[in-house]
């Protein structure tokens, strides 16, 4: 049928190959596997030795960069690339390493540049480990030619631009 909507997530490509979150070729990160699902960004996570706190649990910090990074995926959602100026973690129960977590995110609301998304990450056991939040504001591609390496996007940039960047949030479908 022309015009339906698959209910299949759809595996999106990663920031950069580098990516301390999302870069397949980082071995020293995160390496999630990110995937659009409706109007929700998530990723399946298993935090191991590498991102340790207390023995045995994850490092906030290594929660928080799994937020920021899956945040920053929203862009499927929202369309402009969004950065982030402002984030909050609220921990409320330790998180075992080696142990998957899925952490979904979503745009909450939007206020000309600015986006609100949150996020929660749920262990395999049905519990809510962490949730978080974040404002995001909206740049165009200068933002990062000015300030980084817009080459490094690759297929990331390349792909959103294929899909129409100029889609209005409103316009794309669920």
């Amino acid at each position: 049928m022309s015009g339906a909507v698959s209910l299949e997530p759809e595996r999106l490509p990663p920031h950069t190959p580098t990516c301390m979150g999302c870069g397949p070729d980082n071995p020293n990160g995160l390496q999630m596997t990110v995937f659009l699902s409706g109007r929700e960004v998530y990723t399946d996570l298993v935090f191991d030795d590498k991102h340790s706190g207390a023995p045995g649990l994850a490092h906030g910090g290594a929660i928080a960069a799994a937020c920021d990074d899956l945040f920053g995926f929203t862009l499927w959602v929202a369309r402009p690339p969004p950065v982030t100026p402002a984030l909050s973690v609220g921990y409320l129960r330790p998180v075992p390493l080696y142990q998957p977590h899925r952490i979904v995110a979503r745009v909450d609301n939007r206020e000309g540049r600015t986006l609100h998304v949150s996020a929660t990450g749920t262990g395999q056991d049905g519990i809510v480990r962490f949730t978080a939040t974040a404002t995001f504001v909206a740049v165009d591609a200068e933002h990062f030619a000015a300030h980084g390496d817009l080459g490094a996007f690759g297929e990331m940039l390349e792909r959103f631009v294929r899909q129409g960047s100029s889609t209005d949030d409103n316009e794309r479908e669920d």
